[in-house]
């Protein structure tokens, strides 16, 4: 119960990776405040979270919106007063041709991945300075040092929050507020076994990663005990960035 009597807001918490890290945090005895723009799925995560016993607090929330992201930080001001974690986990791509993306799609994906992170960590700063430090985590993606053709605006969003992160990780490190980021490989959010053997070969580390590889690793960032790791960018990818990949 390391996260006990603390408080964690997880964005993009309805389903994939958000829904696990709000049980792994859950499990380890924190308070979770979850957000997410589907209400329905949202609230689907929140029950399974009071299932094990632990208080939940949910609340809707595009991260396209400015200003619905600044009245959401004030209304847990109001009524939680601390937050002692964020994770930085919602986001979504436009994933078509270079020459066929508008810039609407390209501003919708920049604001929500992008602008939405760095709207809601300096909100939760405010409140973790106040409260005598914090701990803040991105998740990025491998897809911001590599891509596949078509993820112009998702692979730009997240290359964004890689340097956003160190940004951030100087700026408030007076404040006691840590800021790092995880960038996830193939993390499989459906049916797991439905994989097929290649699938986890091509990996160095021999299978496909889960919720949970994630989960780990932001119960270890977020860990009050490990205070001396801050901008740092913690790649989670079962080695695959680092595979020498050619055509034969």
């Amino acid at each position: 119960m390391r996260f006990e009597n603390r408080y964690v807001m997880i964005t993009g918490a309805a389903a994939g990776i958000g829904k696990g890290l709000a049980l792994a945090y859950a499990g380890q005895g924190a308070t979770t405040i979850l957000v997410d723009r589907n209400a329905g799925a949202l609230e689907e995560t929140a029950g399974v979270v009071r299932g094990l016993g632990r208080e939940v607090i949910t609340r809707t929330l595009d991260l396209s919106d400015p200003s619905a992201i600044e009245a959401c930080f004030a209304w847990l001001q109001q009524t939680v007063g601390q937050l002692d974690v964020l994770i930085n986990n919602a986001g979504l791509g436009a994933w078509k041709s270079v020459y066929d993306l508008t810039v609407d799609e390209w501003d919708y994906v920049i604001h929500t991945n992008l602008r939405g992170t760095f709207l809601c960590a300096r909100e939760v700063a405010k409140l973790m300075r106040s409260g005598g430090g914090g701990a803040i985590v991105n998740i990025a993606s491998t897809r911001a040092i590599m891509s596949e053709p078509n993820s112009e605006a998702y692979a730009a969003s997240k290359g964004g929050i890689l340097a956003l992160t160190h940004a951030l990780a100087v700026s408030l490190g007076p404040d006691r507020v840590q800021v790092n980021a995880i960038s996830p490989g193939w993390i499989e959010t459906g049916d797991y076994d439905a994989l097929k053997p290649v699938d986890h070969a091509q990996h160095p580390a021999q299978r496909v990663g889960k919720p949970d590889d994630i989960a780990r690793a932001c119960l270890y960032l977020t860990d009050p005990a490990n205070d001396f790791v801050t901008g740092t960018n913690l790649v989670i990818d079962g080695g695959m960035t680092r595979k020498m990949i050619y055509e034969e």
